[in-house]
C-alpha cells in the first residue's frame, strides 16, 4: 500500500478536466468569469494601486518588425478577443446551415428585430450628440451590440417559465447582433488599409478552410496558420477579431464521413471554455477598469457620449427591438409564436440592452485611452448593461409569478375527482 499524500493542486484526471471544461461551457459560467473580470477591474482601478493597474496595461511586448510590439491591454483585445470571435464565426456558421438562421421564414423576426435593435441606439446616440456641442459622433455603433452570454445567462436565472419561442428569439436576435456587430466592425473601424497583409491573410484563411476539411489535420497545422492570418489581418489595418470570425466560417457544420457531429460543432465544444474561461474574462480585466469616483461618475453623466451610450442600451435597444417586431407582424404575415406574448417579449428586448463585451471593444476603438470620452463610455456601457440586466430581470421575474398565479387558478379538468 502505497503511503504518498495527494497534491493538494496535483493534475486533474480525464475526467476531472472534463467536468471543468464543461462547467466553461456553461452559459452561466461565462457571464460569471466575465463578470468578476470586470468587477475586479472596478476594484482595482478604484483602488490605492491604480497605478499599477495602468502599468500593468501599458507593458508592451512583442516584436515590432512585425507590427506586433503591443501592449498587454492591446493583446487582451486583439488577440486573445480573437479566440472568442472564432468561437462566435463557428456558431454563426452552424446557425445560418443547420440552425434558426437556415429558414427565412423562422428567422425573419428575430433577423428584422436585431437590426431594429441596431438602428434605434444608433440613432439615440446620433441624436442625443448632435445636438450638444461637446458631443462626439464617432462612439454611435458602441451601444448597438448585444452581449450573448450575460443575456442568456440573465434569461437563464430570471426566465425559468419562458416559452421555448422566446428563448430562440433571444438567441437567434443576438446571433444577427453579433454578425452584424462584425460587420460594424470591419466596415467603420479600419482607418488605413494595407492591401498586401490583407491578401496574405485571405490567403492564409483559405488555406485553413482547405485543410480543416482534410481529414486527420491535426492542431500543429492549424494553429499556427490560423495565427498567421491573425497576424496578417492585424498588420492590413483591419481589426484582427475578424480574422477569427471568418477562420469560424470556414470551418464546416454538417457532419461528413460517417462522424456524428460536425466539425463546427467540435470545435465550438472545443474552443468555448478557453473563450469563456481566458480571453472574454482577461479582456473585461482590462477594458473595465474605470474610476467610478463621485467626480467621475458626475463627469460621466454631463458627456453626451456616455449619455448616448446608457440611453441607447437602456432604452433603444428594447424600442428598436419592439418597434421593428410590431411592424413586421402588422405589415406582413408574419406572426409570433402562438406561446409568445409582448409583455414577455419587452422583457426579452430589455435583456438584449446588455451590451458588454463587444459594446466594450467598439467605445476601444472609437476613443482611444487619450481621448475625454474613453472612461465616460466604458463608465456608461457597465452601467447601462447593469440596468439593462436589471429591467430585464424584473420584468422575468413578475412574469413568471403572473404565470405560477395563473397556473394556480386554472380549473381543474372535468375528469380531476373520477
Amino acid at each position: 500500500m502505497s503511503n504518498a499524500k495527494p497534491a493538494l493542486f496535483g493534475r486533474l484526471t480525464p475526467g476531472g478536466r472534463k467536468n471543468f471544461a464543461d462547467t466553461l461551457r456553461a452559459e452561466n459560467t461565462g457571464a460569471i468569469l466575465l463578470l468578476a473580470g470586470a468587477v475586479v477591474a472596478l476594484l482595482w482601478a478604484n483602488s490605492p494601486w491604480r497605478e499599477a493597474y495602468m502599468s500593468l496595461g501599458d507593458i508592451v511586448l512583442g516584436p515590432s518588425a512585425l507590427h506586433l510590439d503591443l501592449s498587454v491591454s492591446q493583446w487582451a483585445t486583439d488577440g486573445l478577443l480573437a479566440i472568442f470571435f472564432f468561437v462566435v464565426g463557428v456558431e454563426l456558421k452552424r446557425e445560418m446551415v443547420t440552425g434558426q438562421l437556415r429558414r427565412p421564414s423562422t428567422a425573419i423576426v428575430p433577423i428584422l428585430a436585431a437590426v431594429g435593435g441596431m438602428a434605434v441606439p444608433a440613432l439615440l446616440y446620433t441624436l442625443v450628440n448632435s445636438v450638444s456641442s461637446t458631443g462626439s459622433l464617432e462612439g454611435w455603433a458602441i451601444p448597438v451590440a448585444t452581449d450573448i452570454a450575460f443575456a442568456v445567462a440573465v434569461l437563464t436565472i430570471f426566465g425559468k417559465r419562458l416559452p421555448t419561442a422566446l428563448r430562440a428569439f433571444l438567441l437567434t436576435l443576438a446571433v444577427v447582433d453579433d454578425l452584424l456587430g462584425i460587420v460594424v466592425i470591419g466596415a467603420f473601424y479600419t482607418e488605413s488599409l494595407a492591401f498586401a497583409w490583407l491578401g496574405a491573410s485571405i490567403l492564409a484563411i483559405a488555406a485553413f478552410g482547405f485543410l480543416v476539411r482534410r481529414r486527420g489535420m491535426t492542431a500543429w497545422v492549424l494553429i499556427p496558420l490560423g495565427v498567421l492570418a491573425w497576424g496578417f489581418m492585424h498588420a492590413s489595418g483591419i481589426h484582427a477579431t475578424i480574422a477569427g470570425v471568418l477562420l469560424g466560417f470556414t470551418v464546416p457544420a454538417i457532419a461528413r464521413h460517417g462522424a456524428s457531429i460536425s466539425l463546427a460543432e467540435r470545435y465550438e465544444h472545443l474552443w468555448r471554455p478557453v473563450s469563456a474561461g481566458l480571453a472574454v474574462p482577461v479582456f473585461a480585466l482590462f477594458a473595465a477598469g474605470v474610476t467610478l469616483s463621485p467626480d467621475a461618475l458626475a463627469s460621466t453623466a454631463g458627456d453626451p457620449t456616455a449619455q448616448g451610450v446608457a440611453l441607447g442600451l437602456v432604452v433603444g435597444k428594447p424600442i428598436g427591438i419592439l418597434l421593428a417586431t410590431f411592424l413586421l407582424v402588422k405589415l406582413t404575415k408574419a406572426r409570433l409564436d402562438a406561446s409568445v406574448r409582448w409583455l414577455d417579449l419587452t422583457a426579452v428586448a430589455c435583456v438584449a440592452g446588455i451590451g458588454f463585451t463587444v459594446s466594450l471593444l467598439i467605445g476601444e476603438l472609437s476613443f482611444p485611452a487619450s481621448s475625454p470620452h474613453s472612461e465616460h463610455v466604458k463608465a456608461a456601457v457597465l452601467i447601462g448593461s447593469l440596468l439593462s440586466a436589471a429591467i430585464g430581470g424584473a420584468l422575468l421575474t413578475w412574469r413568471s409569478r403572473v404565470a405560477v398565479r395563473a397556473e394556480g387558478a386554472a380549473p381543474l379538468p372535468a375528469d380531476a375527482d373520477a
